[in-house]
This record gives C-alpha cells, sequence and structure tokens, in this order.
C-alpha cells in the first residue's frame, strides 16, 4: 500500500506547485482546497480516516483531521497549509515549483511550513501495520498566516481530542515550549479639517496623535520595566509603532489620523486587559484636544502560549533533541491546541529566518534527521 505513494520528493514538490496563499487582502487571498484534498488522498492510501472540515464564513477554506488507530490519548503531527503571499521578481527560482539545488529544496512554504507534511507522512509509514494504542493524527490547518481562523474552527468543534501535539513550524529542530502572543490594534482619531491659515477654522487630528503617540511609548517602557522573561532571547513585551496615516495636504488642517501598532506579550499577559489599558490611557488624552477616539483590533489576536517544562512531551523532546526547550518571538497556532487540552510544543526542520523571504528553501540534511525523531515521537505517545 506504502509503494502507491509518490515519493517525498515528489510530495512536497506537488504541495509546492499548489498556490495556497493567505492574506488579509483579498487580492491575494487564495483558497487552501486543493492542498488539503491532496493532503487528504495520501493519507486515504494510507489508511486514516479523513475529515475534511470547512472553516465557517471562509469559503473555499478548510482544515484536515486524518487519524490513524483510535484511544483516549495520541499524538497529533500539525501544519497549516497556507503560505505568506510573495513577490516572485525577488526570487532566482519561481516559488511555485520545486527546485533542488545545493543541498537546498527551493519553494515557497519548504521551511513555512508544507515540508513538514511530506516529513510527517513518511514518519507516519512505519506504523501503517502496526497496532496503535493511541492514536496518530495528522493535522492540515487553514489561513495560520491571516486570520488563524482554521485553528479558530477547531476549537470551536473541539476537534481533534489528543493529548500530545507537535506543531511543524520552522524552529531548526529545537523544541519551543512557549512563545509569545500577538495583538495588531488601530487607535483612529477624528478631528475637524480646515484651511491651514487659521488653527480655529478646524481641530487637527495630528496634534492629537501626537499626544497619543507619547502615552504609548510610555506604556512601552513600562511593559519593558515591569514583565520579564528570560526564556526569551527578547526577554520583554515589545510595542511596535507599525504605520501612521494621516491629513491629505500641507495647507489643510489633519481632519483624521489612523496609528497601528503591533504588540507581543509575554505568556501570562491577557491580551484584552492589554486592549482596555491602551483604550482608556488614550481616551483619557484625547478628551483634551475635542477630537473622537476609537480603537479596534485589526484581528482577534493571538493569546501567548506556554506548555509547562515538565511536560511529558517537553521532556521527550529534549531527551530525542539534544536541546533545552526554549522561547520564541513569533506565534503560531499551539495556543489553539492547547485549549483543546494537548500538551503542545513546536518543533520543525526549517529555519524561521527563512520564513516569509524570498528563494525560501528547506535543508535536505534536516529531512531524515526529522523523520527519525518524528518516528521515535509516534513511538513513544501511540504504541
Amino acid at each position: 500500500m506504502n509503494n502507491r505513494l509518490p515519493t517525498l520528493t515528489d510530495l512536497l514538490d506537488q504541495l509546492v506547485s499548489t498556490p495556497s496563499i493567505s492574506c488579509t487582502s483579498p487580492k491575494y487571498d487564495q483558497s487552501n482546497l486543493q492542498v488539503i484534498e491532496l493532503l487528504a488522498t495520501w493519507l486515504d492510501e494510507l489508511g486514516f480516516i479523513t475529515e475534511i472540515t470547512p472553516v465557517p464564513g471562509q469559503p473555499g477554506k478548510a482544515n484536515l483531521i486524518a487519524t490513524l488507530g483510535s484511544g483516549p490519548g495520541g499524538l497529533v503531527l500539525a501544519g497549516h497549509t497556507d503560505t505568506v503571499p510573495c513577490d516572485d521578481l525577488l526570487w532566482q527560482h519561481n516559488p511555485f515549483a520545486l527546485k533542488e539545488q545545493d543541498g537546498r529544496f527551493y519553494g515557497l512554504g519548504t521551511s513555512d511550513m508544507k515540508g513538514f507534511f511530506p516529513i510527517a507522512i513518511e514518519a507516519a509509514k512505519q506504523f501503517i501495520d502496526k497496532p496503535l494504542k493511541q492514536p496518530l493524527i495528522i493535522l492540515a490547518t487553514a489561513d495560520e498566516e491571516s486570520s488563524m481562523s482554521g485553528a479558530q474552527a477547531l476549537v470551536e468543534i473541539g476537534k481533534p481530542v489528543a493529548r500530545h501535539a507537535i506543531i511543524g513550524e520552522p524552529t531548526g529542530m529545537r523544541p519551543v515550549r512557549m512563545h509569545k502572543g500577538i495583538m495588531m490594534e488601530s487607535l483612529r482619531i477624528q478631528g475637524k479639517s480646515g484651511h491651514s491659515s487659521n488653527p480655529d477654522f478646524g481641530i487637527n487630528a495630528l496634534d492629537a496623535m501626537h499626544a497619543v503617540l507619547g502615552e504609548v511609548i510610555n506604556f512601552r517602557s513600562e511593559l519593558k520595566q515591569n514583565y520579564h522573561n528570560s526564556e526569551f532571547d527578547v526577554a520583554f513585551p515589545t510595542l511596535n509603532l507599525g504605520c501612521i496615516h494621516g491629513g491629505d495636504n500641507p495647507n489643510r488642517i489633519c481632519g483624521s489620523c489612523e496609528l497601528q501598532i503591533d504588540l507581543r506579550p509575554l505568556p501570562g499577559m491577557d491580551l484584552d486587559n492589554l486592549r482596555e489599558t491602551i483604550y482608556r490611557r488614550s481616551l483619557a488624552i484625547t478628551d483634551k484636544y475635542r477630537v473622537k477616539f476609537d480603537m479596534h483590533s485589526l484581528f482577534p489576536g493571538i493569546p501567548a502560549f506556554e506548555t509547562p517544562a515538565d511536560a511529558d512531551i517537553v521532556r521527550a523532546a529534549e531527551k530525542l533533541t539534544g536541546h533545552s526547550a526554549i522561547g520564541v518571538n513569533f506565534g503560531t497556532e499551539a495556543p489553539f491546541l492547547s485549549r483543546l487540552g494537548m500538551q503542545t510544543i513546536v518543533l520543525g526542520p526549517g529555519d524561521i529566518d527563512q520564513a516569509h523571504q524570498p528563494d525560501e528553501y528547506l535543508a535536505i540534511d534536516r529531512i531524515k534527521p526529522t523523520i527519525n525523531l518524528l518516528e521515535k515521537m509516534i513511538a513513544t505517545f501511540c504504541l
């Protein structure tokens, strides 16, 4: 039965050659159904029971839950099927055609993170004819790069059910047991436009935003001073002033202004509390300027994530990789799998510095060690 499947390289080639970009801009956003159907076909061949679950409110988007064996525990090997957009003019290689060169596989998603699926399938092949005491589940999700709607949909339906999970995001084969959260907020000020020759003709939104900027920067300093976790290379919460837009001409009083920020909290920090603090402090400033102020989230946000250092999956990963589990500054779907009751780690063959970059690649010499690692993890938690 296994021999009917294409080779690992062919599987990866087909995945890379099937575009599945997710983006907050409808101009670039694409369906991931073709990737989901490819994975379902391959896993059906191996004897997995496959379930394709649509993402509510997202036509053309779906998750895949593929299960081998049964039982109350088990192991999930998880990944997202979407990629970020790319500018092919910046690539030396075709981003949608797998290219092998200099010990690397080039292509969009090879590292982040379509490359994980053929590796997981290759590892799973070794257990097709073995009696599993706990299920092995391969999970493929939608829209991780844009909205996390795929992972959120899984939480809503309460699937999959398992005890342990590995998310194959690019970590350089180092286990990750915690990461920061992500929240992106828009702060908007509405003043009144008018002729610039007389300030009394209007209410300048940029003047008010200048004061709000100062308050946000003060809050950033307070976060850095008051919160610290040495498990991260950037050991404090970060608050980035991402972009600002206001006004339309130098001889008009600025009638409106918008600031967009990115805040990355540490584990234990609540997103809603942070939003409320920023809103309250900004509103207190803008009330003095007689402007209208509102704030909204650019996406729902990703909570910070942490699996205890003494969790079975952490200890197993540390033993098998020879590396202590670490914290990282980027976000993943791990908080959502944790909400489903799984002890979760992030561990994959790619490198984060290759993610979202032109000429993204996966080092070929990482493939076999990752297969061996996953085989041992499956044996530990499923046999």
